[in-house]
């Protein structure tokens, strides 16, 4: 294996490249000193541009991405991904969402695959193998252009055959229609582990809002099988939302409400407190890693989380609430069934 990295500062990761740009975003406080020093630390992405963050030919590995920009940008950026020559992109999520900050303001987020630390320093570690090449794009939405400071590390070398491409998908309930589950993920055909969910969960009622199960359907569960005999009940059905995210009683520590809490792969790493004027609801912001754990299925893998809280006489509610969720799985080929790609008014923080 080799080690190369792609960054402002070199555009191809070619060996001996770094720190010869003459011009960029840096050459002005540049002008006294000249090349080499940090003349292009970021690139500007124009409004409705897409950017070439990186493109690497195989096989290889991408191994850590880290990425900065200004927090009106982490909704309006689209993160993408491309792995051997394909037209569709595996990965295709807001910037924020990506690293779990889809409410457009800053939480520590202390993962092992996943740490966003102060202020807005973006890091994945999640491994991206890739047997051709590999390509990264960030496309602004937003009306105004976004500056972005950027380094993708990568090794280049045989990839195993069992390594799967990573995939990433982004779906959106604003507000989930009545008596009706959130889709995390629909009808994935191939053969895989699902290992990642981030929620950004925006409460529109009073009360407790994490009664709601996650469910698994995996490998026929939904009658997708030849004879259709499977019915369409999952084979993994989870307990509640707080328990998914590896939490209990409500996230609620007695004389504290809800509380905080960041760990390798699970966390409840951000609370959004109503302000008494504009920011009315409460807003959360959650992960799951299922990486010591993962979630492995042959042939299929649906997923979809209710939303439930309380009313009288110890019933469930149904809930209408804004949740975003991010899906992260590996499969053995490159491309997926995958949802339409955002537009910015689906995108944007109300």
């Amino acid at each position: 294996m080799t080690t190369r990295s792609i960054s402002p500062e070199n555009f191809t990761g070619e060996k001996g490249a770094g720190g010869r740009a003459t011009e960029g975003t840096g050459a002005g406080p540049a002008r006294d000193l000249g090349q080499g020093w940090k003349v292009s630390p970021s690139v500007e992405i124009a409004a409705g541009e897409t950017f070439d963050v990186a493109r690497i030919a195989g096989p290889g590995r991408i191994t850590h991405i880290w990425l900065t920009t200004h927090t009106d940008h982490w909704r309006s950026l689209l993160l993408r991904a491309y792995w051997d020559g394909a037209d569709e992109p595996a990965v295709e999520v807001p910037v924020g969402d990506f690293f779990g900050q889809g409410w457009g303001s800053f939480a520590q987020l202390s993962s092992a695959m996943v740490a966003v630390n102060p202020h807005g320093g973006f890091n994945s570690y999640w491994p991206m193998p890739f047997r051709q090449d590999a390509r990264i794009t960030v496309e602004n939405l937003g009306q105004e252009p976004a500056v972005v400071y950027y380094q993708v590390t990568y090794e280049l070398g045989e990839q195993s055959p069992e390594a799967g491409y990573l995939h990433a998908q982004w779906r959106r309930s604003n507000p989930l229609p009545d008596r009706t589950t959130h889709p995390i993920l629909e009808g994935v055909r191939g053969s895989g582990q699902y290992v990642g969910t981030y929620l950004a969960w925006g409460v529109n009622s009073s009360g407790w809002w994490g009664e709601g199960e996650i469910k698994f359907y995996m490998d026929g569960d939904r009658g997708d099988s030849a004879d259709g005999s499977r019915g369409g009940f999952p084979t993994i059905c989870g307990t509640g939302t707080e328990d998914y995210i590896g939490g209990a009683w409500n996230f609620d520590v007695p004389g504290q409400g809800y509380t905080a809490f960041s760990t390798p792969y699970l966390g409840l790493h951000q609370i959004l407190r109503p302000d008494g004027l504009y920011r009315s609801q409460q807003r959360f912001g959650m992960y799951r890693w299922h990486v010591p754990d993962p979630i492995r299925f042959e042939e299929d893998l649906t997923v979809d989380i209710q939303a439930l809280g309380w009313r009288s006489g110890h019933r469930y509610l149904p809930l209408h609430d804004d949740i975003a969720s991010t899906a992260l799985f590996y499969l053995d080929r490159p491309t997926a069934q995958r949802p339409e790609t955002p537009d910015a008014d689906a995108l944007e923080v109300l």
